[in-house]
């Protein structure tokens, strides 16, 4: 975001560099606002405001000299514009600052986050289309395109994504996860965007903050939700503070030598744990290039908070995906959760907890009664032990505790969490192998583990190139996870938007995707619908979505021979010459004694 400071020079002039937040809105539920000012000798001036929009509460003094901390109360019955926060020195104004109050979009606070109704597509924004080619390279930013290079920037941007909203949506995505756009201006790897350098602007290479908006309004049109990526367990190595933070207990270990954390997350629920264990997997850092930043700090977890706030409001955002979720200080997580959906009620957020641990990932859950007490309003989270129950169930024989036995028992522990529906899943992300090849590019398996994801309970998400069968056969390196997307470069000989030098492979699951995406579109009963499943026979688990109106019977199928499903087992849920169709193919069913099963294939069959 390029914000102008308007100085009224009077007697001296002082180089303020930042003011954060750059602006902020009236009508908020919370009246608090804390601005951040960072100027060489700063905190040598004190600031008054004379409005009747604000009234200025407090004000603090940085252990660097160069930072002041403004705590304001933006009145209930303030109007939008601009006030002035003067400065003075030896009792004279010696200049003044210009902040802007904006006027809230009609129904901000009511925007409605995602849910069970939407599909999320999973974009890495530098590998997936490069529509403006005059921002590949800017002049001063560290790292300089490189297309070549496995983990260098490819070029894609915020444009190219623009440009290709047609597709998702034509695809039947209703939401977009873009992983991080912000400012990553490190030496290396900064294609990826976990390393943060500006939290108020979005990478150049990427495009500009109005792109941002541009991008979110585009898709709000289209009924697409657009899902910010957001970290705040750390930022960049050459984030704009580090040089001089503004106190020193900004950042964990910050004069300390350089402690990597443990990743052990059971520290954080132990109730027979050493403080020492669970020090390091708080204050120990991800890798020396991304600082782990101090939420204990009141100042810092403010700026968080606010932050995450400022960008929903600014981009009407569906949802937030917080990145390491556990990492950051617990108690802080509770206070961003509860700020974030205090000022947003029907607002989403999920968080990301890797572990198989189905404990770890219900303990962050809000209305989860935990045995230390622990409480947060944190929504949802990734279900990544459903996603390794999928990886082994798929690739295993089929045996008393392994194959589709493992997806059985991973729902059948949905006890666990205080409200399973509400977990993200997903067949895989940008950080692990892609679930084609996670299932040795097996397209039977890779169909069974698609309709799986899209019909059992949760939110799905889906990678980007998942619909096109991108794999990563061979190597775990990330940046081939995270390849590029065909026909996203002008000079790309493929193009899976059109279709053109695609393999019939990748076109026909394309095709399947596309279709189980639309008609799950409008499937409350997919959404919402209970679930009811019976426990894994012979290479097929069946399960029902079902509600007052509908019921859907999914079939997943491992037999590598045609076979006959009996149909007996289900008569709780079925009965003899009801009607359906099925989905996939789009032929009728009538319920006999068996159904006829292809080899290796899935069934989805609608009832009315």
């Amino acid at each position: 975001m390029l914000f102008v400071l308007n100085f009224n020079l009077l007697s001296q002039t002082v180089d303020i560099q930042h003011v954060e937040p750059p602006f902020w809105w009236i009508g908020m539920a919370n009246d608090q606002l804390q601005i951040m000012i960072h100027g060489d000798n700063i905190s040598s001036y004190r600031p008054k405001i004379e409005s009747d929009k604000v009234v200025l509460k407090s004000t603090h003094i940085g252990e660097s000299p160069n930072y002041l901390f403004i705590d304001v109360e933006v009145l209930s019955d303030a109007e939008a514009g601009v006030i002035n926060i003067d400065f003075y020195k030896g009792g004279e104004q010696r200049f003044s600052n210009r902040y802007e109050l904006k006027e809230r979009k009609k129904g901000a606070e009511d925007v409605e986050g995602f849910d069970q109704s939407d599909v999320m597509y999973l974009i890495t924004p530098d590998r997936y289309a490069n529509g403006d080619t005059h921002n590949d390279e800017i002049e001063g930013m560290k790292e300089p395109l490189n297309r070549g290079a496995e983990y260098g920037r490819h070029g894609g941007d915020i444009k190219g994504i623009i440009d290709r909203l047609n597709y998702i949506d034509d695809m039947g995505f209703t939401a977009i996860w873009l992983n991080p756009l912000l400012e990553n201006d490190q030496d290396e790897w900064s294609y990826h965007g976990y390393a943060t350098t500006d939290y108020y602007k979005v990478d150049s290479r990427f495009g500009t903050n109005e792109d941002y908006l541009k991008l979110c309004q585009k898709s709000r049109e289209r009924g697409i939700g657009v899902i910010m990526d957001i970290i705040v367990n750390h930022c960049g190595s050459h984030h704009w503070w580090m040089k001089d933070p503004p106190y020193y207990d900004w950042i964990n270990r910050q004069d300390l030598p350089y402690q990597e954390t443990n990743h052990r997350k059971t520290t954080l629920l132990d109730p027979h744990v050493s403080k020492s264990d669970r020090d390091i997997m708080v204050n120990g850092w991800f890798v020396p290039a991304m600082p782990d930043l101090n939420q204990r700090n009141s100042f810092m977890s403010t700026y968080l908070i606010q932050n995450s706030i400022w960008w929903i409001e600014y981009l009407g955002l569906a949802g937030i995906r917080q990145d390491t979720y556990s990492y950051p200080f617990r108690e802080f997580m509770t206070d961003w959760t509860c700020a974030i959906m205090n000022e947003y009620p029907n607002f989403n957020i999920v968080g990301e907890e890797w572990t198989d641990n189905q404990n770890i990932i219900a303990y962050w859950q809000r209305d989860k009664v935990n045995h230390d007490g622990y409480t947060s309003c944190l929504p949802s989270q990734m279900d990544f032990p459903l996603t390794m129950a999928l990886h082994k169930g798929m690739n295993e024989d089929e045996g008393w505790g392994t194959g589709l036995m493992r997806l059985y028992d991973a729902l059948s522990n949905d006890f666990i969490y205080a409200h399973s529906d509400d977990l993200v899943i997903f067949p895989d992300n940008h950080d692990m192998s892609r679930i084609f090849t996670q299932v040795n590019e097996n397209i039977d398996l890779f169909n069974n583990s698609i309709v799986f994801m899209l019909t059992t309970r949760g939110t799905p998400q889906l990678y980007y190139g998942t619909e096109i069968l991108m794999s990563n056969k061979g190597t775990d390196s990330h940046g081939i996870i995270r390849s590029d997307f065909p026909g996203g470069w002008k000079e790309d000989k493929s193009d899976a938007t059109t279709g053109k030098n695609i393999n019939d492979d990748a076109i026909e699951a394309q095709f399947f995707i596309k279709k189980l995406l639309n008609w799950r579109k409008d499937q409350k009963v997919i959404h919402y619908g209970d679930l009811i499943h019976f426990v894994p026979d012979q290479g097929t688990y069946v399960y029902f979505r079902y509600n007052e109106d509908r019921k859907v019977m999914i079939v997943l199928n491992k037999n590598k021979e045609d076979s006959l499903l009996g149909l007996s087992r289900f008569s709780e849920v079925l009965s003899f010459g009801e009607k359906g169709r099925e989905v996939i193919s789009d032929q009728p069913i009538e319920i006999g004694a068996s159904l006829q099963l292809k080899a290796m294939t899935p069934m989805i069959i609608e009832f009315d």
